[in-house]
């Protein structure tokens, strides 16, 4: 039987890094195990899915490198790959349900459900649908559409039954059907199907072998279980991995920072970074090589590997891996990367051959540094504004002393000088430190901090061309009026 894994997203909102391992896990599954890959767009919420949303779906796929074999743009056999597309199907599964007394319509109200919830839960119980449309009489169907009500269609959830099934990452997992909340809807009185009853259909029919999802499907599970059972199909194996973590060990959310994929790609992550490190999120490869190209991982991956124990989402450990495939890449590259961002900051415009053969210079000095792509607006600010703010703390420890002489000097010489390249740099702060008798940090330190408003960075004589002579000397000059 051949081997099919499926990614079924909602176009709801911006990915989830937690979906977006999902989707990892179905792709490094199908590339290791010779198994199809399926992109199914679960759009049946109306009122939130959006075409835009869709897009960006299979943008942030595309981007981090997930091909998929079958999809919306890549019609197969078993498509519509859109559920909203997929209606007819769905209704006649329905339909067979209620005709073999599985399923009912249900005429409830929302007042009446609320009563409901309210009762189970003032009797200490887990909330769930009392059932009372279960056994309607057709003379109570014909008054509650006579008052037009729009019935939904419940299928009927059996009393103390437990259901079964063997988890490829979680091991044998029973779940007694009491839990479960009652009859549940599988079509909404609009006439959408709920994710538990489409996934069972679309699934089914699209021959899917493995569901590999998050472990906050777990309880979808038995009811599914249920609803195979029903139509006489056959289940698929099921695996479900470990939610990621925020650093406190909670559910990864919006109080962590960054959770959308999107927001890592747009502030200058790398693909093959992010792709690295989220396939080590609950999966290892035997030899415990961290950093792996994408066809390393593939080779290596092993879904028996994939370990039960809840991840942590550890930015560190990104930005360490990030900032290793950005030393590795071409500076045109990251260039192209930092552009967008220099442009956001309101620091450069149109980009010309010129401009952008000092760009390279620029970024070079910043690139084996970079965390991500988007520090370039703070780390290489002092080469786009006219003017820099001095730390006061700094000032006090490092314009004191000879530094009002050092700069002095150092303002005279870059005065007369007609080539400020960085060999004749070189040789003319060497030549300056021994005529004025001052060396080392003493020497370097003030003119570091005139120039560049920091204690530390980039090698001077790299620095000194790339600022260019009159903004130096500007800013010569209000440093040393500080010192006055």
């Amino acid at each position: 039987m051949e081997k099919r894994v499926r990614f079924a997203p909602s176009p709801t909102g911006a990915i989830h890094i937690g979906n977006i391992r999902t989707a990892l896990f179905n792709y490094l599954f199908s590339r290791s195990e010779g198994a199809k890959l399926i992109l199914r767009i679960e759009d049946t919420d109306l009122t939130r899915s959006s075409k835009d949303f869709e897009k960006l779906i299979f943008k942030e796929l595309k981007w981090l490198g997930i091909e998929w074999d079958e999809g919306p743009d890549k019609p197969g056999q078993y498509g519509p790959y859109r559920q909203s597309e997929r209606l007819p199907i769905y209704k006649k599964y329905a339909e067979q349900l209620i005709n073999d007394g599985k399923a009912y319509r249900c005429y409830c109200t929302p007042e009446e459900l609320e009563e409901d919830r309210k009762q189970s839960v003032a009797k200490g119980d887990i909330p769930k649908y009392s059932g009372r449309c279960r056994y309607l009489t057709k003379e109570q169907e014909e008054e509650f559409i006579r008052q037009g009500r729009k019935p939904s269609i419940r299928f009927i959830i059996p009393d103390d039954e437990t259901i079964v099934f063997d988890d490829m990452i979680k091991g044998r997992i029973e779940i007694k059907s009491d839990t479960l909340g009652g009859d549940m809807i599988i079509v909404k009185s609009d006439g959408m199907p709920t994710y538990n009853f489409a996934v069972v259909i679309d699934d089914t029919l699209m021959k899917i072998s493995h569901v590999i999802r998050g472990e906050d499907h777990i309880y979808n599970t038995p009811k599914q279980l249920l609803i195979y059972k029903a139509l006489g199909f056959v289940p698929p194996t099921f695996a479900h991995a470990p939610l990621i973590l925020g650093p406190d060990r909670t559910k990864l959310s919006k109080r962590h920072g960054n959770t959308y994929i999107g927001q890592y790609r747009e502030l200058g992550y790398l693909p093959e970074a992010m792709f690295n490190f989220l396939s080590l999120l609950s999966w290892s490869p035997e030899d415990n090589v961290e950093l792996m190209s994408k066809e390393e991982i593939i080779k290596k991956f092993d879904f028996n590997r994939i370990h039960s124990a809840n991840p942590v989402f550890d930015v560190e450990k990104l930005n360490w891996m990030n900032e290793h495939y950005i030393q590795k890449s071409s500076i045109e590259r990251i260039v192209d990367l930092a552009i967008p961002h220099l442009k956001e900051a309101g620091y450069i415009d149109t980009v010309d051959d010129n401009l952008y053969k000092w760009l390279k210079d620029v970024v070079l000095l910043f690139k084996d540094g970079l965390h991500y792509v988007a520090e370039i607006k703070d780390n290489a600010k002092m080469f786009f504004v006219d003017e820099i703010d001095y730390d006061n703390q700094l000032k006090g420890e490092i314009l004191k002393g000879d530094a009002k002489n050092v700069l002095l000097s150092f303002q005279k010489e870059l005065e007369g000088a007609d080539d400020i390249s960085e060999d004749a740099i070189k040789t003319l702060l060497k030549t300056l430190q021994k005529k004025i008798g001052i060396k080392g940090k003493a020497f370097f330190m003030p003119i570091r901090f005139a120039i560049t408003g920091q204690d530390h960075g980039p090698e001077l004589i790299k620095v000194i061309p790339l600022l260019g002579k009159q903004k130096i000397l500007n800013r010569l000059n209000k440093a040393m009026n500080l010192i006055s």
